[in-house]
């Protein structure tokens, strides 16, 4: 599958180079591994810290509601994240299918569901399927004028360790010959969440300061 969104295409040449940004074009996994292992600290191992829960957060210097806005569309994770691309809506509507490159010919299923009184955003997602999206990224928008007495956004970011992440349920559906799980990545899930809030962070701030709408014009078609 191939992207089918000219994701970031706003940031022109900026885009390749913006400091913060790590995407899987830039920095394959043989790259990407050791810096995700350099922000990880073996002595405190994740279950230890995190047992059940991987909590990222951090702050946003943009909008609230033009980052919730952003983050509402499922499209935008064709930007932020560090590996799903070429996002299409499937015969379902609300149901997304990707390409997830972190896995050899894995497709990913996505359903957004989005509250904005509260802002928050959380993503439902699986490999291989789209009937059971038992992968949730629950995610929450703050004002940081009222956390922090300043403008911007505050992002909270949990992913829960679904027994799934263990085993997987649908085999059958899986690529043949597929070398890892999604659960495979999961001790890694802190440092990779980090990386991709950063990324976010990145695309976000550049937007805003250069006076761009959050939300690209491609999403809005």
């Amino acid at each position: 599958m191939t992207a089918v969104a000219p994701a970031l295409s706003d940031l022109g040449d900026d885009a390749t180079t913006l400091a913060g940004l790590t995407r899987i074009e830039s920095h394959p996994r043989p790259v990407a591994t050791p810096i995700l292992l350099d922000m990880l600290r073996s002595v405190y191992p994740h279950q230890q810290i995190y047992g059940d829960f991987c909590p990222v957060q951090g702050y946003v210097d943009a909008p609230p509601r033009e980052l919730f806005d952003w983050l509402s569309d499922t499209r935008s994770l064709e930007e932020w994240t560090y590996s799903l691309r070429g996002f299409t809506e499937t015969d379902e509507p609300g149901l997304w299918v990707a390409e997830d490159r972190l896995g050899a010919d894995t497709t990913i299923y996505t359903r957004t569901v989005a509250n904005p009184d509260a802002m928050t955003v959380d993503y439902h997602c699986a490999w291989d399927q789209g009937r059971h999206l038992w992968m949730i990224y629950l995610m929450r928008v703050v004002d940081a004028q009222v956390v922090f007495d300043k403008p911007g956004s505050v992002v909270l970011w949990t992913n829960c360790h679904h027994p799934f992440y263990d085993e997987n349920p649908y085999p059958d559906t899986a690529p043949p010959e597929r070398p890892v799980w999604v659960g495979d990545f999961w001790d890694m899930f802190s440092a990779g969440h980090q990386l991709e809030l950063d990324n976010l962070t990145a695309i976000a701030e550049y937007r805003h300061h250069n006076g761009l709408s959050l939300t690209p014009d491609w999403m809005r078609s």
